[in-house]
C-alpha cells in the first residue's frame, strides 16, 4: 500500500478546496459535479455547479423543471447534451429510486448519461466504496509509478481497473480516498508534459521515475483544436440564442446569428436531432419542455 499511502498523506496535505468534496455534499451533487466535468475545466464548473446545486439541491426538484430549464442554466459549458442527460437522469431517479441518488454500481450504470467512470467515481466520492475510479490522469499516474511507461492508453481497459484495484486500501472508504488522492495527483503534478516529479510522494517509488522516465522526452505540442467557425461554434450561437430568449426565437434571427447559410442550416437540423432545440410553430424554436415549444 506504500503508493496509496504516499497519495493520500500528500492529498490530504495539499488537495484543492473544490465544494463538491466537501462533507455534506450530496450523492446528487457528486454525480453533478461528475457530468460537469467531463470534457471541461474545474474554474468553469464551479460556479455553474453552484448555482445549479443552489436552485436544485435534489433530483426531485430537477425532475419538476422542464428540459428546458436544465439547458438554459448550463449556459456555455459546452456540450449541452449532458444538461438533457441530467434532467433525464433526474426524473429517472424519482422514478425508480424515489429521488435519491442509489449505491449500488449497477443501478448507477443503468442511469442516463452515466457510464463506467461516472458511476464508479460516484460510488466511491458520494457512498466511499472500493471501486477503481480510472480517468486518463490515473492511467497516466499508475502506467509511470507502476509500469515505468511514460502514458497510459487511449481509453480505460479492463486491465487498468485491475491494476488500480490492486493500489487501493482493502477498507473502503480508505479506498476511496486512494481513488480521489489518485487523480488528484494526476492532474495537478503528474501531467503529460512537465510533470513535477520534485513535488511528487511517489518520486521515491516510482519505477518510471527510477528508470531515468524513458520516453518522457520533449513531447510534440498539439496545437488546440480551432473552434471559431466549426459546426460546434455555430451550434453553440443558435443554442445561446434560444437560452437567452424567453420566448421563441424566429428563424430570421437565428438566420442573422451566422452568415453561412449550409452551415447554420446544418448546426440546426443537428440542434433539433439532439432534442436541444424544438420546433413549435413554423419557423420558430426553443428550448425543450417549455410552454411556447408546443405546436
Amino acid at each position: 500500500m506504500r503508493l496509496a499511502d504516499r497519495a493520500i498523506r500528500w492529498y490530504e496535505a495539499t488537495a484543492r478546496d473544490l465544494p463538491w468534496r466537501h462533507a455534506d455534499t450530496s450523492a446528487w451533487g457528486v454525480l453533478v459535479s461528475e457530468i460537469m466535468l467531463q470534457q471541461t475545466p474545474v474554474v468553469r464548473v464551479v460556479p455553474v455547479w453552484s448555482e445549479w446545486l443552489r436552485r436544485w439541491p435534489t433530483p426531485s426538484a430537477l425532475a419538476k423543471e422542464p428540459a428546458g430549464e436544465a439547458i438554459r442554466a448550463w449556459g456555455r459549458l459546452g456540450y449541452p447534451r449532458r444538461a438533457l442527460r441530467l434532467h433525464e437522469c433526474a426524473c429517472v431517479l424519482v422514478l425508480r429510486h424515489g429521488g435519491d441518488v442509489p449505491p449500488d454500481l449497477g443501478c448507477l450504470l443503468a442511469l442516463p448519461g452515466v457510464g463506467s467512470y461516472t458511476a464508479r467515481a460516484v460510488a466511491a466520492f458520494a457512498f466511499r466504496q472500493r471501486h477503481p475510479v480510472v480517468d486518463t490522469n490515473v492511467r497516466r499516474l499508475v502506467a509511470r509509478a507502476v509500469a515505468g511507461r511514460a502514458g497510459g492508453g487511449p481509453a480505460t481497459s479492463a486491465a487498468d481497473l485491475a491494476s488500480v484495484s490492486e493500489l487501493l486500501p482493502p477498507t473502503p472508504a480508505r479506498a476511496a480516498r486512494a481513488s480521489a488522492a489518485f487523480m488528484e495527483l494526476g492532474a495537478m503534478v503528474c501531467t503529460t508534459r512537465n510533470p513535477s516529479c520534485g513535488d511528487c510522494p511517489l518520486r521515491s517509488v516510482c519505477v518510471w521515475q527510477r528508470a531515468g522516465r524513458p520516453g518522457g522526452g520533449a513531447l510534440p505540442v498539439r496545437r488546440p483544436q480551432g473552434y471559431v467557425g466549426t459546426d460546434r461554434h455555430v451550434r453553440g450561437l443558435l443554442l445561446a440564442l434560444a437560452r437567452e430568449t424567453r420566448g421563441p426565437v424566429a428563424r430570421e434571427t437565428l438566420d442573422a446569428a451566422w452568415p453561412d447559410a449550409e452551415q447554420r442550416v446544418r448546426a440546426l437540423t443537428g440542434l433539433l436531432h439532439d432534442g436541444l432545440l424544438v420546433e413549435g410553430t413554423p419557423d420558430r424554436y426553443g428550448l425543450p419542455g417549455m410552454r411556447h415549444d408546443s405546436p
